[in-house]
């Protein structure tokens, strides 16, 4: 009889897994026929597939070859060792490095009877082998992020600089190592940071040296996490070699220096840095600001209003001239907030201006000056000089004076539209607060038409959140009531693979969206406190910012413990 020829010889452990039960020859040989399996281990696209469970898989070599398991997500992958090893041989054999003691690698896998594997790696390394047995799915996931950790995939990170732009730097990686093996793992280092806060979507890298220690810090939806531990000798060189994208001053770590830089992820993202450099007792802390020109075009649908508080902002936003404030503290998401508005009121048919300290994200279309103290071009001189460049929308990065707050509520006044932000804790005070710089209650009552605040809050993991039980009283004293308690549970996070296990993945907007309403405009005018004012919000349906969190715990996008962590009652 002709031998089929999709037919293949299965490996022992595959054999293992038919004989015991634990497994269908005959969907293993359609698996092992599959166009889509392409190059990847029959063994390993069968567990993808379902075709044997990955715990189970692992319980059975376990037993049957007398090997040690071990939980991928419980151990921190060593970059640096990852790195010895031939990437090639890496995904081809799907293995990854955990340790090495001695001359001895310990080394995941998932199939221990594949000893070619073993002996290539062997040959590759120099070391003895030890294989650990760790779970299939888990292995090819974190195969798959440290290949694409490693160089190979990088080498087009740091962006070129367009041509006629002389304020850009230009970095071709092809010329710009002079190959020193002194200077190679900080050129590596420096990339890998760079992208791998990238694909993580951070806000932030925090770098800081101690005496015997240096540590790199991500912030990741609002909350610092610690990610990585150089070697202290990296410290220095890391500095300067950032320093060099910058095009800042290698030799000045007395004074703190600010600089950019701008990167390419490969195809065609592009990618600016904001770069902070203070020097402290143990060498310099360096703090990068990812701006991502993606974040300047949030539609506003995804910016986490209730429907009430969005028909009142674009109602503000359409209007033909009065203030809108933004009021919340640093990082709390009003600039993008801010741009939201510019993009959809940016129709080519008015003429938008902006100040900004500094400008975070170019967009076509608007006139964005950049704040420069140093010279004296402030917010206020730059309102000046907009008003003579007939101006229909004009937007200031932040009211930090009675200068400023007179020159905006005027414009406001006299048929501009101004959109401005402040530092108050929430909308009613911020009326309050331009009475205390200095600007006449007749001003603020006929130049302010809405005050909003805002707070972001981490959102629950939709793979992971679960109902949890708090007593009843701690729910009434955040601010439910008993009707609100009738049959519900709220969500909390629990934490898995999917959100780096912090239960949390992606952040929402709370807020305050309060229009100024006839009735505020007489208590401002007869000098009323922001208790008034906050007390006829309530009464005219307006929502704190905790109300607004407490309706987002009820529906389970977040839980109590994020909305009590970012508002007040």
């Amino acid at each position: 009889m002709a031998t089929n020829p999709a037919h293949i010889t299965l490996t022992p452990v595959l054999r293992a897994l038919v004989s015991n039960g634990l497994s269908d020859e005959a969907q293993l040989q359609s698996l092992a026929a599959d166009p889509a399996r392409g190059k990847m281990p029959l063994l390993f696209y069968a567990v993808e597939r379902g075709a044997v469970p990955a715990s189970v898989l692992m319980a059975h070599l376990s037993a049957r070859y007398n090997m040690p398991m071990l939980d991928l997500d419980a151990v921190m992958i060593n970059e640096l060792l990852i790195r010895k090893l031939d990437k090639g041989l890496m995904t081809r054999y799907l293995v990854l490095p955990l340790s090495k003691h001695g001359d001895t690698l310990y080394l995941a896998m998932a199939d221990p009877t594949d000893f070619k594997a073993v002996e290539d790696v062997k040959f590759n390394t120099g070391l003895q082998v030890l294989p650990i047995l760790v779970e299939a799915n888990k292995l090819v996931k974190a195969v798959n992020a440290a290949a694409n950790s490693m160089q190979g995939g990088i080498d087009d990170v740091f962006m070129d600089k367009p041509r006629g732009e002389e304020e850009q730097e230009e970095f071709d990686l092809a010329q710009e190592s002079d190959g020193s093996v002194e200077d190679a793992p900080v050129v590596r280092f420096a990339r890998q940071l760079l992208l791998d806060a990238i694909q993580r979507g951070v806000s932030d890298i925090h770098l800081e040296p101690y005496e015997k220690d240096f540590r790199v810090r991500y912030r990741l939806d609002g909350v610092l996490q610690d990610v990585l531990h150089p070697p202290v000798a990296l410290r220095d060189g890391v500095t300067s070699r950032l320093k060099i994208l910058c095009r800042l001053d290698i030799s000045e770590r007395r004074l703190p220096q600010d600089g950019r830089l701008r990167v390419r992820v490969p195809p065609a993202r592009v990618i600016d840095f904001r770069v902070s450099f203070l020097p402290t007792s143990f060498g310099e802390t360096i703090v990068l600001r990812l701006l991502d020109p993606a974040s300047s075009k949030v539609p506003i649908e995804q910016l986490g209003f209730l429907p009430d508080q969005r028909k009142a902002f674009e109602e503000a936003i359409h209007r033909p001239y009065g203030m809108i404030l933004v009021t919340g503290p640093t990082g709390s998401g009003k600039t993008t907030t801010l741009y939201t508005a510019l993009n959809i009121l940016n129709t080519g048919d008015c003429n938008i201006s902006t100040a900004e300290d500094p400008v975070e994200i170019p967009v076509y279309g608007i006139n964005q000056v950049n704040i420069n103290e140093r010279i004296g071009l402030n917010f206020a001189t730059a309102l000046r000089s907009f008003l003579r460049q007939d101006p229909d929308i004009i937007m200031v990065g932040e009211v930090r004076d009675l200068e400023t707050a007179e020159t905006a509520i005027k414009a406001a006044q006299t048929g501009h539209l101004v959109l401005a932000t402040l530092h108050t804790n929430d909308a009613p005070q911020s009326l309050t607060r331009l009475e205390n710089m200095g600007i006449p209650t007749y001003n603020i009552a006929g130049g302010v038409h809405l005050v909003m605040a805002q707070r972001l809050a981490r959102k629950l993991c939709p793979h992971c959140k679960k109902p949890l039980r708090i007593p009843e009283q701690a729910l009434i004293e955040a601010g439910f009531t008993h009707e609100d308690l009738q049959g519900w549970r709220p969500l909390g996070a629990v934490g898995c693979d999917q959100c780096n296990n912090t239960g949390y993945k992606g952040r929402m907007g709370l807020y305050q969206v309060m229009p100024v309403s006839d009735a505020m405009r007489e208590i401002i005018m007869r000098g009323g406190t922001s208790i008034d004012l906050a007390r006829q919000a309530t009464q005219e349906g307006v929502l704190t910012m905790r109300q607004n969190g407490l309706r987002r715990v009820r529906e389970g996008v977040t839980s109590l413990e994020e909305v009590l962590r970012v508002t007040n009652l």
